[in-house]
């Protein structure tokens, strides 16, 4: 069988916010992309036996000293070039062109102009609305390039060695803000790469299940359940693969959502017939947190708690001849850690992205690890996962401890878990879980406020809501949601949730926000 992730797009990584986003955007159009650093060596490259090349955007600008260049181990290789802002630059950098800092610079929504046919704008209009993020322009085409677009701060828009293929665009296609961007992209792994469209779930699945088979064996391999998405998609496509010779461990951190422990459980444990270990962690993880605000703090601490319960539990399971550790890591796991790149930023730490305890000497196997969350769903759905489970919204792995914002204590989960729950709930009622919000959620915020409640003063905590609408979690807008809707959540929480006494609204849109708030 073909392994789906040869022959498709190796994406080289600059820094981009957008990197990944162009990964997306590809493998959206059924063609596999992966992310590479920029100075990743050619061995790496060609592993993937990629059709073509894209190179991402950049913070940088060329000329600055130690500014990440054009990957040198691509020339000669007769390998298409796609290269996206930073990545155009870096191209006409490298081949003996001019970059210098405008004047002009261009920053959100901007219209170019096709100034000469090719393949990468073939069937496009002649006007373009795009989205630019510049400071830095090319005053002077390599040898061999010729201008494809022009803009009124640029006058290489778009650049082209039509016989090597090689391209550049001072714009980014793979933001929705840019109309045509899908089209261009199109071109470039249709019409230039010659790629073709094998990247589905069904394919993933049946390379999946023969890779597990092949690496494991006849051994039995032990997964750390969260009973979220990523975790449940791992467990369905490991139990497919292996059957009873899955053994998963759900560790109940204390930092879920109403009921939730208790639907993992009944989920996986007594629906699906996987053989499911619960290991109650409660008090460790309370003790733990106690007085701790800093909300990377929070990640850190329960991140190396959740590794030494799971340990604990893993260490018997070695005893008995468990060889094989598998986790539900996906993609942006990886690339949000900095794990895939020297140029990435920390956006913040993911406790199943790092080493073992020493002690233990599994052999780790990620499934998923290829796979952006929304991949990971169709999977799911493939698989036959029920539609709760897949389209449950996004949850972060330290759970409700960086949506309890300042101390956390029993109460004060107990207080913003109902709340969510009402949230939720109303949401449901009114069709909104899925098509309506992306990701929606409470959040304790650590003041108070004063109210008058039964013609009393009282002096009690507040609730934010927060919900977003995105296609891509790289950016989100918060939802319009009805008034009444939101009165009638209000209302339920004030009145049913003690302790809260005020409930406020996010609007704020990200960036320069982040979803979460810690």
């Amino acid at each position: 069988m073909t392994d789906p992730r040869l022959g498709g797009i190796v994406v080289i990584d600059y820094g981009s916010q957008y990197t990944q986003l162009i990964a997306r955007r590809i493998r959206e159009q059924g063609v596999y992309a992966e992310v590479l650093p920029h100075d990743a060596d050619l061995s790496r490259i060609e592993a993937r036996r990629p059709r073509g090349v894209i190179l991402s955007g950049s913070p940088h600008s060329v000329y600055e000293p130690d500014a990440p260049q054009f990957p040198a181990v691509l020339l000669g290789r007769g390998l298409p070039v796609l290269g996206i802002c930073y990545g155009m630059q870096a191209m006409a950098h490298a081949l003996g062109g001019e970059v210098a800092g405008s004047s002009v610079r261009e920053y959100g929504a901007a219209q170019i102009t096709v100034v000469r046919e090719s393949p990468l704008f073939a069937g496009l209009p002649e006007t373009l609305n795009v989205w630019m993020s510049h400071g830095d322009r090319i005053e002077r085409l390599p040898a061999g390039f010729v201008a494809l677009a022009q803009s009124a701060g640029s006058p290489y828009a778009a650049m082209g060695d039509l016989a090597r293929g090689w391209y550049g665009v001072q714009f980014h296609p793979e933001v929705v803000h840019t109309s045509e961007g899908a089209a261009l992209l199109r071109n470039f792994l249709f019409g230039v790469c010659g790629c073709a469209a094998n990247w589905s779930a069904g394919a993933f699945i049946d390379d999946a299940i023969s890779a597990i088979q092949r690496t494991v064996g006849g051994e039995r391999v032990l997964l750390g359940l969260s009973g979220g998405v990523d975790s449940a998609v791992a467990s369905a496509l490991l139990h497919r693969a292996i059957g009873e010779r899955l053994i998963a461990v759900f560790v109940n951190t204390g930092m879920l959502r109403l009921g939730e422990a208790e639907s993992v459980v009944r989920t996986f444990r007594d629906e699906r017939g996987i053989n499911l270990i619960a290991v109650d962690a409660t008090e460790r993880f309370l003790d733990a947190l106690q007085n701790v605000t800093d909300p990377e703090a929070k990640r850190k601490i329960i991140g190396k708690l959740f590794i030494d319960v799971f340990a604990d539990e893993a260490r018997r399971l070695e005893g008995e001849g468990v060889r094989f550790l598998a986790q539900g890591t996906i993609y942006p796991d990886v690339i949000e850690s900095a794990a895939s790149s020297k140029t990435a930023k920390v956006i913040k730490s993911h406790h199943n992205v790092g080493g073992l305890p020493p002690d233990l000497h599994f052999s780790l196997i990620e499934p998923l690890r290829d796979l952006f969350k929304d991949e990971v769903r169709r999977v799911g759905e493939a698989l036959g996962l029920p539609e709760e489970i897949v389209w449950r919204q996004p949850f972060p792995g330290p759970g409700l401890a960086v949506r309890c914002l300042g101390t956390i204590t029993w109460e004060r989960l107990e207080t913003l878990r109902a709340a969510d729950a009402i949230f939720t709930d109303e949401l449901g009622r009114a069709g909104l879980l899925r098509t309506g919000t992306a990701q929606s959620f409470a959040v304790l915020l650590p003041v108070k406020s004063v109210g008058v409640m039964g013609d009393a003063r009282t002096y009690e905590e507040v609730i934010a809501l927060r919900a977003v609408t995105t296609n891509d979690f790289m950016t989100a807008d918060w939802a319009r949601l009805p008034y009444e809707l939101l009165a009638r959540v209000s209302s339920r929480i004030v009145n049913e949730v003690k302790s809260v006494n005020r409930v406020v609204y996010d609007v704020t849109s990200k960036p320069p926000a982040t979803i979460e708030w810690e």
